[in-house]
């Protein structure tokens, strides 16, 4: 099954202060049951670490609701990596554990999905084995010039993809602060691969401004209007020489980092009068490895009257995008030097709006949120932009490649085709800004639908295998594609699910794989079963016929 929320740890943790109350509920409420019914099942097994394989003692283990997450029982493991968890109802459940140097996880869990489970008459639920992964840790000192530490300086971690997803990316997993030793860590961390960046400034730095000649500074005052660069692991300026820090679990690495003061540097940016009156403020956004960095708020001189400029100050030099201009234009602005931008540099941003029908040509009219995503990653994100009677637009959108995905007030509105106004609309959710305004017509799905069923083999149920639904156009996978992970007695639910043709597979020890990829999934496609999701299946479907694992 899928986790239903990425707060889930928080909820563990507080969750187990009250696991006693929770215990003495589950208990009193089994006590007013039929005598049979009240001896409940038992959940019970080993704990052991994923990688030695040996028993890991003193671990809270817990059964949570499936729905929201409430503990109904919890135990601590044994010398012996034992737990057994006794009178449990017949239910489906979240079996956690959690204890100091691993990461706290789910039964079988692979990234956010996991191994729900499933007791009840004929459920053997009373041999498993948990696999719980030693957590690894990065720490180290940040550094200025002459090695003194570096206070309240923000290092920043960003995890390289692992994951097999489509359009993965580098994301920013954590955020820390230096203390008075300039030390800092990240603990708890999964193994993977991970890239570090440090943002400062220096505690004496000064940037005078004002509307007198620069030039007429002093020395003194030129002199301390420095700023640190954004420094990342190992100590260079330039991201695409980062050092990646690869992480297995358990590991304990160092990463110092050297930051290094130079010459704050001063852009001067030209402000246009718009036609209604107002001034196009320039907008300057700092990024490291495709994520906005916030920046350190810089000396600011306003401008005086339309058509003046903007005096930015105290800039560590480094790459910035530069919104400017009414037309707005994307500028990549290289900062190395102090410089007065050319109004006309850059390439002209677009504006993206557009009309959201449902499948039977019908406006949509639910409120929500549409979000221009890069496939690859890179560069800013431009503003979501609310759906207002069915509705869209986007303005200060760059040219290039772009995926349009919709939210709704709770969940995805999977986007199933996107044309340019009377033109022909394409399945999937994929658009190409060029050099004109682009207005859409987006096709989403208004009636989504819960697929459940069985993944079996031989006739038996089967946990951990990866349940995936395949749409009958492979080019729209990324968008209209659903998983799950199989539960103890094989069953899976597939979640706002839109209509159309698919096929259903189900493939044991697939995780780690490009499923995504229609020459991978394309092999496994004959052996599966054929699912028809109709605008009136309704919320919950459910197949009469269990889908046949097969091998990777």
């Amino acid at each position: 099954m899928r986790l239903k929320a990425r707060g889930w740890r928080m909820g563990f943790a507080v969750g187990m202060l009250a696991c006693g109350v929770a215990t003495i509920h589950a208990q009193v409420a089994a006590a007013h049951q039929d005598p049979a019914a009240a001896q409940g099942f038992r959940v019970a097994g080993t704990l052991v670490s994923a990688t030695t394989g040996q028993p890991v003692s003193g671990a809270s283990v817990a059964l949570l609701t499936v729905d929201d997450g409430h503990i109904v029982a919890s135990v601590e493991t044994g010398d012996d990596g034992v737990f057994s968890l006794s009178r449990i109802p017949a239910a489906k459940y979240q079996l956690t554990a959690s204890r100091r140097g691993y990461t706290t996880g789910f039964y079988n869990q692979h990234w956010e999905f996991n191994s729900a489970i499933v007791t009840g008459p004929d459920q053997d639920t009373d041999h498993l084995v948990f696999r719980l992964w030693p957590a690894a840790v990065i720490d180290g000192v940040i550094t200025g010039d002459g090695g003194d530490p570096v206070e309240g300086a923000d290092v920043m971690l960003f995890e390289k993809p692992h994951r097999h997803e489509p359009d993965e990316k580098i994301v920013q997993v954590g955020t820390t602060r230096t203390d008075d030793t300039g030390t800092y860590e990240f603990a708890g961390l999964e193994a993977g691969s991970y890239l570090i960046a440090v943002k400062a400034r220096p505690w004496y730095a000064l940037s005078p401004i004002s509307g007198d000649n620069p030039a007429e500074e002093s020395e003194a005052q030129a002199a301390l209007d420095v700023a640190y660069p954004v420094t990342y692991y190992d100590s260079t300026t330039d991201e695409g020489s980062a050092t990646a820090v690869t992480l297995a679990a358990g590991d304990r690495e160092e990463a110092d980092i050297s930051l290094h003061a130079v010459q704050a540097v001063r852009i001067a940016i030209p402000v246009p009068q718009r036609p209604d009156g107002s001034l196009a403020r320039p907008i300057l956004q700092a990024t490291a490895f495709g994520n906005e960095v916030p920046l350190d708020d810089p000396e600011v001189m306003e401008p005086g009257k339309a058509d003046d400029v903007m005096l930015l100050s105290g800039i560590a030099p480094g790459h910035y995008e530069l919104t400017q201009g009414d037309p707005s234009r994307m500028v990549d602005l290289d900062a190395t030097s102090s410089q007065v931008v050319d109004p006309s540099a850059g390439v002209p941003t677009q504006t993206v709006s557009g009309t959201l029908q449902t499948a039977a040509g019908q406006t949509y009219k639910d409120r929500g949120t549409m979000v221009l995503v890069s496939p690859n990653g890179s560069g800013v994100q431009p503003s979501p932009s609310l759906i207002e009677n069915g509705t869209f637009k986007f303005v200060d959108v760059p040219e290039g490649a772009w995926l349009l995905e919709a939210m709704g007030q709770e969940q995805q509105i999977p986007v199933l085709a996107i044309g340019p106004r009377g033109g022909r609309a394409l399945a999937g959710n994929r658009i190409t800004v060029d050099d004109k305004p682009l207005s859409l017509v987006v096709t989403v799905s208004a009636s989504n639908t819960k697929l459940e069923g069985f993944a079996r083999k031989d006739g038996k149920g089967v946990a951990g295998a990866m349940v995936i639904l395949v749409p009958k156009d492979l080019n729209a996978i990324a968008e209209l594609a659903r998983r799950d992970q199989s539960d103890s007695d094989g069953s899976f639910a597939l979640l706002n699910v839109a209509p159309g043709e698919y096929t259903l597979v189900a493939i044991a020890d697939f995780w780690g794989m490009d499923w995504f990829d229609p020459a991978v999934i394309s092999r496994y496609l004959p052996q599966g079963m054929a699912v028809t999701v109709k605008d009136n299946s309704g919320k919950e479907e459910h197949l009469e016929q269990p889908v046949e694992v097969q091998a990777k």
